[in-house]
């Protein structure tokens, strides 16, 4: 899956078609190979084999139009499946620490986002900072907030996922030799400060989780 992003107008796009499916998937394969910029709708329509004149009438507005959708189905996957690694958890320490650890391993095995720092680094630095960003820490923050909402209130959870979220893509674009955020151990150590002042930030709230509210 890919964590390359950009800002769109809404967070909760409709369901996509069985061919549209097939079409990103050529895409995101076709984009993996060549890079983006060389990429083409005709390499997209051979790849798919989906007609040019219907990916125009699924994507109107071609190339840009069909990889705005690619990035915000790789984004959604992205959460869908940090939502199922951490929902368990049962303290707000296991949440955080368990949400860095399985995004910094989401993003060190996606070999699209790889191809994409390797070949075009400009766009791929642009969409996980600058540009991406805003919309990375918004989709973190309603995947996590109701999560999080046992152990302390929605409000200063926002501020520690966005926290978390700018040192999760920090460190995985500039590793350091002194943490290793895919080790869980490693992660909580390195978190504890983080999490301990989170702690004190939601010390009204219940330590143990009240099943009823998720």
């Amino acid at each position: 899956m890919c964590l390359i992003v950009s800002d769109v107008t809404s967070d909760t796009p409709a369901p996509l078609s069985a061919i549209e499916q097939r079409v990103l998937d050529a895409a995101l394969e076709c984009s993996a190979r060549w890079g983006f910029a060389r990429v083409t709708i005709d390499d997209i329509a051979r790849s798919s084999g989906v007609s040019r004149a219907s990916i125009y009438r699924f994507f109107p507005g071609g190339k840009e139009v069909l990889f705005e959708s690619l990035r915000v189905r790789e984004l959604e996957a992205f959460f869908t499946e940090l939502r199922t690694e951490v929902a368990a958890s049962e303290s707000l320490e296991d949440l955080m620490v368990r949400s860095v650890v399985t995004a910094t391993r989401c993003l060190r095995n996606d070999a699209h986002l790889a191809s994409m720092l390797a070949s075009e680094p400009g766009e791929a630095l642009g969409q996980l900072t600058v540009d991406g960003l805003p919309r990375i820490i918004r989709m973190a923050s309603m995947t996590l907030i109701p999560l999080a909402r046992p152990f302390m209130a929605p409000h200063d959870a926002s501020r520690v996922i966005d926290l978390l979220a700018r040192l999760t893509i920090s460190y995985f674009l500039a590793p350091s030799e002194d943490v290793d955020l895919t080790d869980e151990a490693d992660a909580r150590r390195f978190l504890a400060p983080v999490l301990a002042v989170a702690a004190g930030a939601g010390s009204e709230h219940p330590i143990t989780p009240d099943r009823s509210s998720r």
